[in-house]
């Protein structure tokens, strides 16, 4: 016991002598996306830095439920309404809108949200301060670049925080120029196997995205920029596009398990699945209501953005009258208690501990939007699941699931009784489905580290390092011409060029040469016979 005593105080003498180890930062987090869902997420890093003594600063739209004396909390109050701009009522009748409604729908979303954090009068403060000093920024990677700047106002390094997975533009920020031949656009769920029309169209719209992101997009968040922190920062102002390719490390919302292979960098870190921890103890009236299920528990959840108690009248009744039907307890999360009458079967809550109803055995099926955050916990509980995608990112992740084995899809405006009773009886009865999820559940767990442990750990060498510019390849601020080597092609087809194309024309003048010489020699001869 001794022995053991000493052995972990030399340990923890050892750590405290390593240069960088246990020092604390001062960081300032920023997601200013009003979803919930993206905040649940993001909120995740924020307390493991809290953990590990960091001093952070945190400019969201959702005040914290867990203080803590090393937080301080920029509320921006009142949040962005994205209801009032995009009515749910409109969102339960869409079916799958085009991939150009989606990035043109995310452009004009983030240029919104972002203006009006911008004009949060606490915020304002925070961009006009002059004694502040940060270590680190950390923002949300979703359409707020212009809250780039604030790396430059504070002079420190820059980590973001890719949500809903990769994109082309993260890829060339960090010096890949993205293959369309194999890796689909953010948008599509195509697999590395394209045919030909898929390959075409992936190319066409990667190249939309590209070009009108370039000369349409970031130009609009450079003049916010300009707008908010001219006269602030010192000198002219950096453009948007090159702070992105100064971005230290992204942490993406990606898993090896689940998506495609794709060429990567250093500074580019897989952290899927971090939100996910291991299963807390359930409430008492949960604990039983699962325990005592004969047939099992299938779980319902819209998500923390799209209410059940948004959906139509008749879509309520029509989904009570199929969970009636079945022989399985229900447990529906409906944002209050005046759904009518409920069948026996059926319990609902206005909150559900998502992850630790998952996590019960009893659970046979998870019924779902198709949202990113919840489709990773389905996985990582090897949960079946039945998949009503509404917009977004949602559309793209049903198909995948479907794809993988583990998953059905119903469209939610054609939804009936028969099909959502047939469907959750084919996935719960039927065991190639429970098969494929635990399949996919094992790929997804395996891991040398925790996906947040990973995180937390990059994001503090990115500190220590002070940005770490050994991480970050070059090839980010190559001109296109250069990247491709077409300055080099072009050389060399120009040399070619000439290799031949000069010894030709110097023979065809030659040959013309001795034409000519032949022929004066010829008229000079006979003109000495006539003599």
């Amino acid at each position: 016991m001794e022995t053991q005593l000493q052995f972990k105080f030399l340990m923890v003498f050892c750590l405290l002598g390593l240069p960088g180890l246990g020092e604390t930062y001062r960081i300032l987090f920023m997601g200013p996306f009003p979803a919930p869902s993206h905040w649940l997420w993001l909120e995740h890093f924020q307390r493991d830095l809290l953990r590990q003594g960091h001093h952070v600063t945190s400019v969201n739209n959702h005040p914290t439920k867990q203080p803590h004396e090393n937080l301080t909390e920029i509320i921006i109050s009142p949040s962005f309404d994205i209801p009032k701009h995009f009515p749910k009522k409109n969102i339960f009748s869409m079916q799958f809108a085009s991939d150009f409604q989606n990035l043109q729908l995310w452009w004009t979303i983030g240029l919104m949200t972002t203006e009006h954090a911008f004009r949060d009068a606490k915020v304002q403060r925070l961009i006009e301060s002059k004694d502040d000093h940060y270590d680190l920024v950390i923002l949300e990677q979703f359409f707020h670049e212009a809250f780039l700047m604030f790396g430059k106002k504070f002079n420190c390094p820059v980590v973001t925080i890719g949500t809903m997975g990769y994109a082309d533009n993260m890829d060339h920020a960090m010096g890949i120029l993205t293959p369309w031949s194999v890796i689909p656009h953010l948008l599509l769920s195509h697999t590395d196997q394209m045919t030909f029309s898929q390959r075409a169209y992936n190319a066409y719209i990667s190249l939309y995205d590209a070009v009108m992101r370039r000369w349409f997009y970031l130009p609009k968040m450079q003049e916010m920029a300009e707008k908010y922190f001219k006269g602030v920062i010192n000198g002219s102002l950096p453009h948007v596009h090159d702070l992105e390719r100064n971005i230290s490390l992204m942490l993406i919302n990606s898993h090896r398990s689940v998506d495609l292979p794709r060429p990567s960098m250093p500074g580019l870190i897989d952290v899927g699945g971090a939100h996910i921890q291991p299963a807390k103890k359930l409430p008492e009236d949960l604990q039983s209501f699962l325990d005592n299920a004969t047939h099992g528990v299938v779980y319902f959840s819209l998500g923390s953005y799209m209410k059940s108690t948004d959906m139509p009248p008749e879509k309520t009744a029509l989904i009570l009258k199929a969970f009636g039907q079945l022989k399985q307890q229900v447990i529906w999360k409906y944002e209050n208690d005046s759904i009518g009458q409920l069948p026996s079967n059926v319990m609902i809550r206005k909150w559900m501990p998502q992850n630790d109803i998952l996590a019960h055995p009893n659970v046979k099926l998870f019924i779902t939007h198709g949202g990113i955050f919840g489709t990773q916990e389905g996985i990582y509980w090897g949960v079946p699941m039945l998949c009503i995608p509404l917009y977004g990112d949602q559309h793209r992740n049903t198909i995948k699931s479907v794809r993988e084995g583990y998953a059905r899809s119903l469209v939610f405006s054609k939804l009936t009784v028969d099909d959502l009773v047939r469907n959750v009886e084919t996935l719960i009865y039927e065991p190639q489905y429970k098969r494929s999820a635990l399949e996919v559940s094992q790929r997804f767990r395996d891991n040398p580290i925790h996906p947040l442990e990973e995180a937390t750990f990059w994001i503090e060498y990115i500190m220590r390092h002070r940005g770490a510019r050994h991480l970050k390849s070059q090839g980010a601020f190559l001109p296109l011409h250069q990247y491709l080597l077409l300055d080099i092609i072009g050389c060399l087809l120009l040399a070619a060029f000439l290799a031949i194309w000069l010894p030709w024309r110097m023979l065809k003048r030659a040959h013309k040469w001795w034409a000519t010489s032949g022929g004066v020699t010829e008229k000079l001869n006979e003109g000495k016979k006539r003599l």
